[in-house]
């Protein structure tokens, strides 16, 4: 394991430095996408960055413009509380996933390239990450992870209890903008490079680990963060020896740790439950 390890390091060294930035900063975002019950948010962002990617490419532009602008775009319209609307976040969510999805395919393919080209642009590989990649990563998701753990205590607040956090004055609606244009900002580039399928992995399954096991917040991302590096290691690791593809391969081992995870919840638990059974 050490070896393969070190193999991986020497021949793919952007493609790891990439995952794990991509996977920590996604997960700690993805603790709050959890608390806030908005998970499927995340698979939407990575096909609206997508579509965007293609009408970039379609437009000539550079594929990270279009990718920032139609996710910005669309969190914008999220941002605001749909709690006392006839119409739940959710269903908007699903529209935008459905038009995306569809709307991307459309795009690229009046732009003449090949299937694989199109795959490659549109949903990335991991494995593929180049230097000039995780510079442009560093430089948009270390100022959002920064904006995040500075602003943590209020977004907190705003979205644990709007009318408590109102009470205190905190303004619920701005802190909700900013957490959404930040989780926007990171979905968008974060897909360009690692796809989208990955990206929702990274926000969803390690922030969901960290939340069984504790209930503490700073322990919660912690954990989070820990987590989603040690799931880009052993996968990159496992697909690097097995010649298995980059970011199913991450996925899969993630699900693996979180199934393995609420087992031994499970079971760490039981002795609990069966003495309040008694009592």
């Amino acid at each position: 394991m050490v070896d393969s390890l070190c193999a991986l390091f020497a021949s793919f060294p952007y493609a790891v430095a990439t995952g794990m930035l991509v996977g920590v900063v996604c997960s700690l975002l993805g603790v709050f996408v959890i608390l806030k019950r908005v998970v499927f948010i995340g698979i939407a962002l990575s096909e609206i960055a997508a579509c965007g990617i293609a009408a970039a490419i379609l437009a000539g532009f550079a594929p990270i413009t279009g990718a920032i602008l139609f996710t910005l775009t669309a969190v914008s319209a999220l941002a605001f509380p749909f709690e006392s609307r006839r119409i739940p976040r959710d269903a908007l969510l699903g529209v935008l996933f459905v038009t995306a999805s569809s709307l991307s395919v459309l795009l690229v393919s009046r732009s003449g390239l090949g299937l694989h080209e199109v795959k490659a642009l549109l949903y990335g590989d991991l494995i593929l990450a180049s230097k000039a990649d995780f510079i442009m990563l560093c430089a948009l998701l270390l100022p959002a992870l920064a904006c995040l753990l500075l602003f943590l205590r209020p977004m907190l607040y705003a979205f644990l209890d709007r009318e408590a956090a109102t009470v205190l004055g905190v303004k619920p609606l701005r802190w909700e903008l900013l957490f959404f244009l930040l989780l926007g900002l990171v979905v968008a580039a974060a897909s360009k490079a690692a796809g989208a399928l990955l990206v929702f992995c990274y926000l969803i399954v390690p922030a969901t680990m960290a939340l069984l096991l504790t209930r503490q917040l700073k322990r919660v991302l912690i954990l989070a963060a820990l987590v989603s590096i040690l799931i880009t290691l052993l996968g990159l690791s496992v697909s690097f020896v097995a010649d298995l593809p980059t970011n199913q391969t991450i996925c899969v081992v993630a699900c693996s740790l979180f199934l393995l995870n609420c087992a031994i919840v499970a079971l760490c638990r039981l002795p609990v439950r069966r003495q309040q059974a008694k009592e």
